[in-house]
């Protein structure tokens, strides 16, 4: 008898046009039904907790989808590994309560964006996993425009315009900045119910202009209640973000979620 499973899967997003399945396009979603596809042999589709974008990485994206018959975690894992590509990795996999859906029933999703300040952020080794930003960031203005973000509010100026929703309104439980070790530049963490396309990138990318004394936080608190975009800095590029990880606390602990 089979039923709902979930996995959680880490990938490299640099070679992937994003998660969405696209014509000509090489996407995860794509490599992933495809594996289950081999695995099932019949299509199978699989829904993931956020749909990110092309170059965006991820350590704890999770999927839920159904097979024909049960499968037990390790066994489920080890098929999985051995069918998808090397840029994609299976953490764990197994039985989900029935009915499970990865995007609706997720409570929170957590990001992290990094930068990096110093020469070698710009390395072969570096330049794929985070935001190069050859100039002094102020850590005191990081940290004061990313308490302004905590709290629910309207990021309708930091959502990508064309996409539509029936509100913007997001609930950010966490919005931390880390100084890296060595000098390398820093981390954002945010935790939040929703969050809307671009909008991470939006805030990271306002904020370090906040950081670089080229525009006053006052802009930034005033972007919280703005109804549009217009006023809010370019988005950070994409292969600093990372999707880290999606809580379901409603779900029975043995399904390792």
């Amino acid at each position: 008898m089979g039923g709902s499973h979930f996995a959680v899967l880490q990938y490299d997003g640099t070679d992937f046009a994003g998660w969405q399945r696209q014509p000509d396009q090489r996407t995860v979603q794509a490599e992933i039904e495809a594996a289950l596809r081999r695995l099932a042999d019949a299509p199978t589709p699989c829904t993931a907790a956020g749909r990110t974008d092309a170059g965006v990485h991820a350590r704890g994206q999770v999927i839920s989808f159904e097979l024909s018959r049960r499968w037990d975690g390790p066994d489920l894992t080890r098929a999985l590994r051995a069918l998808t590509p090397r840029d994609v990795w299976i953490v764990r996999s197994g039985p989900a309560p029935e009915g499970f859906h990865a995007r609706r029933d997720a409570a929170a999703r957590r990001y992290q964006y990094v930068i990096g300040t110093d020469a070698a952020a710009a390395s072969p080794f570096r330049f794929r996993y985070e935001w190069y930003v050859p100039h002094a960031l102020d850590p005191n203005a990081l940290d004061a425009a990313a308490a302004h973000a905590l709290g629910e509010h309207d990021f309708r100026a930091f959502a990508a315009v064309g996409q539509e929703k029936p509100h913007y309104r997001c609930r950010v439980t966490r919005a931390t900045w880390a100084t890296r070790p060595h000098g390398q530049g820093f981390i954002f963490t945010i935790e939040a119910d929703r969050f809307l396309h671009h909008m991470v990138r939006f805030l990271v990318g306002t904020m370090t202009e906040v950081a670089r004394a080229r525009r006053p936080l006052d802009e930034f608190v005033n972007l919280l209640t703005s109804t549009d975009n217009q006023a809010t800095s370019p988005p950070a590029p994409p292969q600093g973000l990372f999707l880290e990880h999606v809580s379901y606390p409603q779900l029975d602990e043995a399904s390792d979620l």
